[in-house]
């Protein structure tokens, strides 16, 4: 996004409304229906998910990460990369009429726990600059 646009972000200038809280709650609910979402992920009772939201002045742009948890034999990884997708695309449709050009990329799982493959976790630390997930 432009300097100016996470400037408006930053400072409650943008004619939507509170981009960040708009955001936090696209990502919970992202996050809440990925069933709905991915064919073939079914639907998962989420005992918590946790939202970051991270001003990066020098993408610039914010940096969104999402932690899912449930009591159950599966992984919740997709339940958290939905909710960081979501995030974004609600930044985006917030922020669309004064940054057309904004971009979402680099969406990344970072660590997984559960489910029948068990733990996983991204080798490299995840590149600064990009959201990234955890389920």
């Amino acid at each position: 996004m432009r300097p100016e646009t996470l400037d408006a972000i930053r400072a409650g200038g943008v004619e939507k409304g509170d981009v960040l809280a708009v955001a936090r709650l696209a990502a919970i609910g992202g996050a809440k229906r990925t069933a709905d979402t991915i064919p073939l992920c079914h639907p998962l009772p989420l005992d918590s998910v946790t939202v970051e939201l991270e001003l990066d002045a020098e993408l610039p742009g914010i940096r969104i990460g999402v932690e899912a948890s449930v009591e159950a034999r599966t992984g919740v990884e997709m339940e958290a990369l939905c909710g960081v997708s979501a995030g974004l695309l609600a930044v985006y449709d917030m922020c669309k009429g004064m940054d057309r050009g904004m971009q979402i990329s680099d969406i990344v799982l970072v660590t997984k726990q559960g489910g029948r493959s068990g733990a996983w976790h991204r080798r490299e630390k995840s590149p600064d600059k990009r959201p990234d997930a955890a389920g």
